[in-house]
């Protein structure tokens, strides 16, 4: 199966053989061999194709969308994201950490700003910019879209390169949003990591706090 035949937006995906990182494509490699029935690839965009909101992720977990194929599948991290999005009206179903489940997002769509598994969780500027033209496409191909929610910094700088916002003018904090051109705006939030929430650095009130001011939406 190629990433595309999941995703709602087929054509901003990265091939499954993507060979543009180096060090992404040695770790592939290997986790092919050491798990067969994992996904192993790139992984798509996840939600709803008309979506008004888009959480932009870091990368894929190891053991989360790495192995199921789905953003924030199967690991800790998926847990607080999904269950904020059931709560705030974003998602219809019931999120159990598989693909399968039949979960949907309703005008929310989740894409990363690198789509292959980073060593460590951790990408490269270079990874992220290798990365970006997917991102970019993925927007691009969003007519609806105003608002993005950024999971951490790497994100956040990903989306205002995307938009050629500089980076020093646009610092991240929690909670803070940003303008963007074509009326569009940028939330930022500390990643719903294992890390973050174990550390208190990241709460689910904190987390939710930031999806009340993604829904007050300009008129």
């Amino acid at each position: 199966m190629q990433p595309a035949d999941r995703s709602p937006l087929p054509q901003a995906e990265a091939p499954r053989d993507c060979p543009l990182c180096p060090r992404l494509v040695a770790l592939r490699h290997e986790c092919r061999a050491e798990h067969l029935d994992w996904w192993n690839a790139p992984v798509p965009a996840f939600g709803d194709p008309q979506a008004w909101l888009a959480i932009i992720g870091l990368a894929p977990g190891k053991h989360g969308a790495n192995r199921t194929g789905r953003p924030f599948t199967g690991d800790y991290a998926g847990d607080l994201l999904y269950a904020t999005l059931l709560k705030f009206g974003l998602a219809e179903g019931e999120y159990r950490a598989d693909p399968g489940d039949g979960l949907r997002l309703k005008g929310a769509i989740i894409l990363n700003a690198v789509k292959c598994l980073p060593p460590q969780n951790k990408t490269l500027p270079q990874e992220e910019a290798n990365c970006r033209p997917f991102l970019m496409e993925g927007i691009a191909s969003l007519p609806r879209l105003t608002t993005f929610i950024a999971l951490g910094k790497v994100a956040h700088d990903s989306l205002c390169r995307s938009f050629e916002v500089p980076v020093a003018r646009t610092k991240f904090a929690h909670g803070a949003t940003h303008a963007l051109p074509g009326s569009r705006r940028l939330i930022d939030s500390y990643h719903c990591s294992r890390y973050n929430q174990n550390t208190r650095r990241l709460d689910a009130a904190m987390f939710e706090a930031v999806f009340t001011t993604a829904l007050k939406r300009p008129a």
